[in-house]
């Protein structure tokens, strides 16, 4: 199951239970994906328009103790809390 925490200038923020390390999150927008890992924010697997990658590692980089929070609920099964999009 991959919950999504956010959503914000058409991109959809998801994280996986349980998932692999390293602690990262899901940016889907349209048909592409990337896989960001955000300590500190930056792509990990895949690919996103340019400027869609820009503003989703700018929208990581203004909320990584909520990631965080959220990649240990997810490892515990708890439930995900939504974070605040980009305006």
């Amino acid at each position: 199951m991959m919950p999504r925490i956010s959503s914000f200038h058409g991109v959809d923020i998801y994280m996986y239970f349980n998932d692999h390390l390293p602690p990262h999150f899901h940016g889907m927008h349209g048909d592409d994906e990337a896989l960001i890992s955000y300590s500190p924010p930056q792509l990990y697997r895949g690919s996103l328009p340019p400027k869609v990658l820009k503003l989703v590692l700018e929208w990581a980089a203004l909320h990584p103790a909520e990631l965080d929070d959220n990649w240990q609920r997810a490892r515990n099964a708890q439930p995900l809390v939504a974070i605040a999009p980009l305006p």
